[in-house]
């Protein structure tokens, strides 16, 4: 069963296309946070650069759009015939500094880039893809029966307007002339509005924005293959029924309101598999598993048997890995949206005839994506190089920002590294310095190493400096990160270092028993230990204690 599961919510509003339960392709749009794709405007050119072969164009947006010498060929046709095949064809000849030009965009801004732009138009409806600048007609590659391709390349040609292009898209099989000409009508009345607008604005101005994505999900989704298509907002559903009545009135008893209290995708279970789409490693059914990294340049997967151990030979077992591999590594480009080069490393096979299988059944599940991908072959290594059309946002830069405490490495300094950093800053402190202590301030983790199992480590330390040293944990501080916080008198730097005097009395919540003696509980502020006596049995309790001796790294206390 394929359903499109949509949830939109006071901040966002979020697609999920559902095969047989499995998660295929997810979409995401922020309210107040616009899709650029597919958006027309009328723009300046800043700058042409005939070393790149390209232009910038201000579109109004942040950055300039970068316009490719091939995406401006659309238009000039007549005046230069060998556009496109000429390399000597020079941006200069088609583009100026200041000149006004309508474009599209057709990849968003992506890593620090602005948006990529191009001349040729293209406005997509129900049936077809209307190309105001292009003058031919593309039947999609979605549409295997040739005989069903040959009746709609004649309906195209019939309708086609004079200079302008049709592609013809999956949703038009069995659909009759009358269908096409009522979408036609509707797409040539926008081009209209289009070019009036861009006769009448001054550029950068934006002249036309594509649908919402509950609106864009109904025209380019939802067709005869989806069984269901539900939606947790009464305003959108009503809205889908109007849109379908115009489009495709056979398709709205498909459409469901969900009107229950759940959250549409915990009762769909959407969630955690949109949690799964974020995991580096991926499983597999027969218990074996992929990897996926992103670099600067592409994205590596590598596939491994894992836990599968086959039952007949390890060429059997290795084989059918790969094989399962193939149908999740295109499930997985889809729902992350994974664009550019990818390169695929297979578990390697002797046997090349097993190779070929593995790449036919990987293009068989690549036909499904609706984004353009090319395979481009096996090497002797198992390495397969998949190229995918890069339009949008992965998933993960959507849902995820950089780590502030890696920045993006997927790699802290360990504990270990980190105290050899705070020796050498203890040296550093106490070179030249008559203070006799000091006090320094690391990640719980770290400050834990420093001290060492019964302040055995940090007895060492101070032996070597002839210093007191007193080191508190905090989780505000970055792991990396230390801070020497007070140096002076013995009595001073203690006074600040311990958060408890003894005597004193405190709330405090048990967290755990003591391991040495389970009768005792152990409660903690700030990273530092409290061993509280007769306390094993109150673990979660708030107590009040007296605290009977502080100690350097931990105290003693009882209940009152």
């Amino acid at each position: 069963m394929n359903e499109i599961i949509v949830d939109v919510s006071f901040e966002q509003t979020r697609v999920a296309l559902l095969e047989n339960e499995d998660l295929n392709e997810v979409y995401i749009e922020r309210f107040g946070s616009k899709r650029n794709v597919g958006s027309i405007y009328k723009g300046r050119v800043e700058n042409v650069l005939p070393g790149m072969q390209a232009a910038f164009v201000n579109i109004g947006l942040e950055k300039n759009a970068f316009l490719y010498v091939k995406d401006a060929f659309v238009g000039y046709e007549d005046e230069y015939p060998d556009l496109g095949r000429n390399e000597d064809v020079s941006i200069k000849d088609l583009l100026k500094k200041g000149q006004e030009l309508t474009v599209q965009v057709i990849k968003e801004p992506l890593d620090g880039k602005g948006a990529r732009v191009t001349t040729n138009i293209t406005l997509p409806g129900r049936f077809m893809v209307l190309l105001p600048n292009a003058n031919y007609v593309g039947i999609s590659r979605r549409i295997e029966s040739e005989e069903e391709r040959n009746r709609l390349r004649e309906i195209a040609h019939e309708i086609k307007p004079d200079n302008m292009g049709l592609i013809i898209r999956t949703a038009s099989e069995e659909k009759d002339l009358q269908d096409f000409r009522y979408d036609l009508k509707v797409l040539l009345k926008l081009w209209g509005a289009i070019k009036k607008k861009g006769r009448t604005y001054n550029a950068p101005r934006i002249i036309h924005r594509d649908l919402n994505l509950v609106m864009r999900t109904v025209r380019d989704m939802f067709t005869r293959s989806i069984d269901r298509f539900v939606i947790n907002s009464r305003s959108e559903y009503e809205k889908v029924l109007e849109l379908l009545d115009i489009i495709s009135p056979q398709l709205k008893e498909r459409v469901v309101l969900f009107d229950k209290e759940y959250n549409i995708f915990d009762y769909y279970g959407v969630e955690p598999k949109i949690a799964n789409a974020l995991s580096r490693k991926v499983w597999l059914k027969s218990g074996g598993y992929i990897v996926i990294d992103k670099t600067e340049a592409l994205t590596a997967i590598d596939v491994n048997t894992g836990k599968f151990v086959g039952s007949l030979d390890l060429k059997d077992t290795v084989f059918k890995t790969n094989l399962e591999a193939t149908r999740e590594i295109a499930r997985q480009l889809r729902l992350r949206d994974i664009g550019g080069i990818i390169i695929v490393d297979f578990i390697d096979m002797d046997n090349g005839r097993d190779g070929k299988r593995v790449l036919e059944e990987l293009k068989k599940h690549l036909k499904r994506d609706r984004t353009r991908s090319n395979v481009l072959g096996m090497t002797q290594l198992g390495l397969v190089e998949i190229t995918r059309k890069k339009v949008g946002r992965r998933i993960d830069s959507i849902l995820q920002k950089e780590c502030p405490f890696c920045e993006g490495t997927g790699r802290v300094l360990s504990e270990e590294t980190m105290v050899n950093r705070i020796e050498r800053e203890l040296k550093r402190v106490f070179s030249g310095s008559e203070a006799e202590a000091a006090l320094i301030e690391a990640h719980p983790s770290v400050a834990a190493l420093v001290i060492g199992s019964g302040g055995e480590h940090l007895a060492r330390l101070e032996k070597q400096f002839q210093r007191h040293i007193y080191i508190k944990g905090s989780f505000h501080l970055h792991p990396e990160e230390i801070e020497v916080k007070v140096t002076g008198n013995k009595e001073y730097v203690e006074r600040c270092a311990l958060p408890v005097r003894d005597g004193e009395i405190l709330d405090l919540i048990i967290s755990e028993t003591y391991t040495a003696n389970n009768k005792d509980g152990i409660g903690k502020m700030d990273g530092y230990v409290i061993n509280v006596e007769r306390a094993g049995k109150m673990v979660g309790k708030k107590v009040k204690v007296k605290i009977v001796k502080a100690y350097k790294t931990y105290a003693k206390g009882k209940l009152v």
